[in-house]
Protein backbone atom coordinates (compact mmCIF):
# COMPACT_ATOMS: atom_id res chain seq x y z
CA UNK A 1 0.00 0.00 0.00
CA UNK A 2 1.36 3.37 -0.95
CA UNK A 3 0.43 6.49 0.99
CA UNK A 4 1.41 9.10 -1.56
CA UNK A 5 4.94 9.12 -0.18
CA UNK A 6 7.83 6.77 -0.84
CA UNK A 7 6.93 4.77 2.22
CA UNK A 8 5.23 1.38 1.93
CA UNK A 9 3.99 -1.07 4.54
CA UNK A 10 6.75 -3.45 3.48
CA UNK A 11 9.67 -1.07 3.94
CA UNK A 12 8.11 0.36 7.11
CA UNK A 13 7.89 -3.16 8.56
CA UNK A 14 11.51 -3.74 7.58
CA UNK A 15 12.63 -0.53 9.29
CA UNK A 16 10.67 -1.29 12.46
CA UNK A 17 12.03 -4.84 12.55
CA UNK A 18 15.59 -3.56 12.10
CA UNK A 19 15.00 -1.19 15.02
CA UNK A 20 13.38 -4.03 17.02
CA UNK A 21 13.07 -2.19 20.36
CA UNK A 22 11.87 -5.28 22.27
CA UNK A 23 14.13 -7.77 20.52
CA UNK A 24 11.57 -10.14 19.03
CA UNK A 25 11.55 -9.40 15.31
CA UNK A 26 13.24 -12.68 14.40
CA UNK A 27 10.53 -14.69 16.15
CA UNK A 28 7.56 -12.37 15.54
CA UNK A 29 8.10 -10.32 12.36
CA UNK A 30 4.63 -8.75 12.68
CA UNK A 31 5.18 -7.53 16.26
CA UNK A 32 5.38 -3.86 15.27
CA UNK A 33 2.57 -3.90 12.68
CA UNK A 34 0.40 -2.15 15.28
CA UNK A 35 2.45 0.98 14.55
CA UNK A 36 2.30 0.76 10.75
CA UNK A 37 -1.14 2.21 10.02
CA UNK A 38 -0.79 5.07 12.53
CA UNK A 39 2.66 5.93 11.16
CA UNK A 40 1.58 5.75 7.53
CA UNK A 41 -1.45 7.90 8.35
CA UNK A 42 0.61 10.53 10.11
CA UNK A 43 3.20 10.65 7.37
CA UNK A 44 0.49 10.80 4.71
CA UNK A 45 -1.05 13.79 6.50
CA UNK A 46 2.30 15.58 6.51
CA UNK A 47 3.49 14.96 10.06
CA UNK A 48 6.96 16.26 10.72
CA UNK A 49 9.86 14.40 12.27
CA UNK A 50 9.09 15.66 15.78
CA UNK A 51 5.50 14.37 15.62
CA UNK A 52 6.67 10.97 14.36
CA UNK A 53 9.28 10.75 17.12
CA UNK A 54 6.67 11.69 19.74
CA UNK A 55 4.34 8.95 18.47
CA UNK A 56 7.14 6.38 18.58
CA UNK A 57 8.13 7.42 22.10
CA UNK A 58 4.53 7.17 23.29
CA UNK A 59 4.16 3.71 21.74
CA UNK A 60 7.35 2.49 23.39
CA UNK A 61 6.29 3.78 26.79
CA UNK A 62 2.53 3.16 26.80
CA UNK A 63 2.14 0.13 24.53
CA UNK A 64 5.39 -1.78 24.98
CA UNK A 65 6.24 -0.64 28.53
CA UNK A 66 9.76 0.50 27.67
CA UNK A 67 11.80 3.51 28.66
CA UNK A 68 13.59 4.53 25.46
CA UNK A 69 16.77 6.54 25.36
CA UNK A 70 16.15 10.17 24.40
CA UNK A 71 17.60 9.72 20.91
CA UNK A 72 16.07 6.34 20.03
CA UNK A 73 12.64 7.44 18.67
CA UNK A 74 14.22 10.47 17.02
CA UNK A 75 16.70 8.29 15.13
CA UNK A 76 13.91 6.07 13.80
CA UNK A 77 11.84 9.13 12.88
CA UNK A 78 14.83 10.45 10.93
CA UNK A 79 15.04 7.17 9.00
CA UNK A 80 11.28 7.25 8.30
CA UNK A 81 11.47 10.78 6.98
CA UNK A 82 14.39 9.78 4.75
CA UNK A 83 12.29 6.95 3.29
CA UNK A 84 9.47 9.41 2.69
CA UNK A 85 11.84 11.82 0.94
CA UNK A 86 13.11 9.06 -1.37
CA UNK A 87 9.66 8.78 -2.90
CA UNK A 88 8.82 12.48 -2.99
Amino acid sequence: MRTGTGLTEKNLRQLLNEWDPIGVADEAPDEYDCMSAPLLGRIGRGADQAEIAAFLRTELVEHFGLTPSPSEPEAVATRLMALKAEGA
